[in-house]
């Protein structure tokens, strides 16, 4: 067991994201949410490593707590079994709105803002003829938002009140996605 201040490494986290989710598509979310939650922190000179690990956790328990009641609140509890820092834990419990928990510091808002985002921007370079983040702008990301129909899942209130409550405008908030993500493009099958 880790002491209140500490934290897992990346290894340890990926560990437990393995753990509980076997899903490609839902294990490459959170790689991508990780390297997004890496760049803003570097983008804010907040500390990497303890942001990664909060985005590459943030849906660890999605496939065995696949529905609103539980999820993320029975990963919360998880993760407080293994003492993990509160943090991490609040920043993931403010990931979706309807837990209700607020988010009050810079890394929970930035995990809700990018969290929609970055599984939206990694739609929009899936369909691409060539599936390539590099040719993904921010105004293709931009029109494809505007199609309900794409990536309906994906909940474009939270887009627009992420950017919001980080007080970003949402042409500079993709952008911060793309440029997080396509130095990974590999890794998330792009």
């Amino acid at each position: 067991m880790l002491s209140q201040s500490s934290l897992l490494t990346r290894g340890e986290a990926f560990a437990l994201l393995l753990e509980y989710t076997k899903s490609d598509a839902l294990i490459k979310h959170a790689l991508a949410v990780e390297g997004t939650m890496r760049h803003m922190a570097r983008h804010y000179g907040e500390d990497e490593e303890l942001w990664a690990i909060t985005g590459l956790l943030h849906d660890f328990d999605y496939e065995i707590h696949p529905d609103m009641e539980r999820h993320p609140i029975g990963g919360a509890r998880i993760l407080r079994e293994k003492e993990i820092p509160e943090e991490v834990i609040q920043a993931i419990l403010g990931h979706s709105t309807h837990t209700g928990v607020p988010r009050e510091t810079i890394m929970a808002r930035t995990l809700f803002s990018v969290d929609e985002l970055a599984g939206f921007v990694v739609a929009v370079a899936l369909v691409r003829p060539n599936k390539r983040l590099d040719e993904v702008q921010v105004s293709s990301v931009k029109k494809k938002l505007k199609d309900k129909a794409f990536a309906r899942n994906v909940s474009r209130e939270d887009i627009r009140l992420g950017a919001e409550e980080l007080g970003m405008d949402l042409d500079t908030l993709i952008g911060h996605v793309l440029e997080a993500l396509r130095p990974m493009a590999a890794s998330l099958g792009l």
